[in-house]
């Protein structure tokens, strides 16, 4: 890294900074302990975006399901947790949803069968189930390789958003999980 803060180019400065995008300022000071540079950018200009935690965090019941929206906010991908798929054990049978049924929040949805036990899956959130995962019909075991990936278990169409506020955010889960 040293080699290339000593090179210096000529560079046409107004490229790098406009009105609209400010100068990016990094420097290497050899006096600094830590080899990363120093990176800031001035605070009167800096753009932010805002949007809501709740269309971004992966949000989790107590009875351990998951959801997470779309992009949009209008779709939404339920499964079962990690921690869920490895109290299970070996994932047998899986009844998914059937398209088009209207669920509300704790309404029973399917059922993951295992060697070990049978456990319900509770919908989060209220909406129409739009699809099943139907890979798990032939390969049910996906839920243990990636319960909260290519293991979910239903896509559905979100009524109310709102209800997200009401579940746990991923710290908020693990530490549930702990007890």
């Amino acid at each position: 890294m040293a080699a290339i803060a000593r090179l210096r180019l000529p560079v046409n400065s107004s490229v790098l900074s406009t009105p609209a995008r400010p100068a990016l300022r990094v420097s290497w000071s050899s006096r600094s302990r830590s080899s990363r540079p120093k990176v800031s950018l001035p605070h009167a200009s800096a753009r932010t975006f805002v949007s809501s935690p709740a269309l971004q965090e992966k949000k989790y019941t107590e009875e351990h399901e998951w959801v997470e929206l779309s992009e949009d906010g209008k779709t939404g991908t339920i499964g079962i947790t990690t921690y869920a798929a490895k109290a299970l054990g070996d994932v047998v049978y899986v009844e998914l949803p059937t398209a088009s049924l209207e669920v509300n929040a704790g309404d029973t949805i399917g059922a993951v069968e295992s060697v070990k036990s049978a456990s319900d899956i509770l919908c989060p959130i209220s909406g129409k189930i739009i699809e099943g995962n139907s890979a798990l019909e032939e390969k049910p075991g996906m839920i243990n390789k990636g319960p909260e990936g290519e293991g979910w278990i239903a896509k559905i169409e979100v009524k109310d958003a709102g209800e997200l506020e009401g579940l746990m955010g991923g710290e908020e889960y693990d530490k549930f999980t702990a007890e």
